[in-house]
């Protein structure tokens, strides 16, 4: 059983794939169920989603506050400092999740991981890394993690999975060069990345959702 807590909504009784939906700093697995309840994934059959709910930590940047978070923030981003610690347990339990899907019979190519601010720096840390094939890496509004090892530590068996990387053009909490540069070095990687900007800051905006229902279609179509 995966150590984490996590909330699971299915569209219908025979789930043909699932999409794992990571949240960002400070909220839990409700915060993307209203996004969720917005795809429109019947071309490709019934849906499995899974909603993680990360571990309460306290947040040095927060003043040592204790929230949900998937690691630590360290410093300011021109700082730099990253919690590698935090960064690799977490990293550990969401490749628990991605085991129990297997084991319920999901096939690793139709799992599609997806993640919002630290939830995308998750997403696409475990992402590039995992064993097994999956049908696409969702980032949105967030950043590559631990750049300096992704070349290193990449999976050989997803450096065909398609990316999907959306970002607000105002946003002030990861900022958009962060997600240019995470987008640049993943190209540079030879990944298919499919970009997006939005006139928006740190949220998701309606485009952005139909954007991402186009994709999901396309990818689980393919996979």
């Amino acid at each position: 059983m995966p150590s984490l807590d996590y909330l699971e909504a299915q569209t219908g009784d025979h789930a043909q794939a699932t999409i794992i939906i990571l949240h960002g700093l400070g909220a839990d697995g409700t915060d993307f169920v209203p996004v969720a309840e917005q795809l429109d994934l019947r071309a490709v059959g019934d849906v499995r989603y899974v909603f993680p709910n990360a571990p309460e930590i306290p947040v040095t940047i927060n003043g040592g506050y204790v929230m949900p978070a998937w690691y630590d923030i360290l410093g300011t981003e021109m700082q730099g400092v990253q919690d590698e610690a935090g960064l690799r347990a977490s990293q550990a339990q969401i490749e628990e999740l991605l085991a129990a899907e297997k084991a319920r019979g999901m096939p690793a190519d139709r799992i599609v991981l997806a993640g919002f601010s630290q939830g995308c720096a998750m997403s696409l840390l475990v992402g590039l890394r995992h064993a097994e094939r999956l049908a696409g890496i969702v980032g949105m509004s967030g950043y590559l993690p631990l750049p300096q090892h992704t070349a290193a530590e990449r999976s050989a068996a997803n450096a065909q999975t398609p990316i999907f990387l959306a970002h607000g053009t105002e946003d002030a909490v990861v900022i958009p060069h962060r997600g240019e540069t995470s987008r640049d070095a993943l190209r540079a990687l030879g990944y298919e990345v499919d970009w997006h900007e939005y006139p928006m800051g740190h949220s998701v905006c309606m485009e952005e959702i139909g954007d991402l229902n186009a994709w999901l279609v396309r990818v689980l179509a393919a996979s």
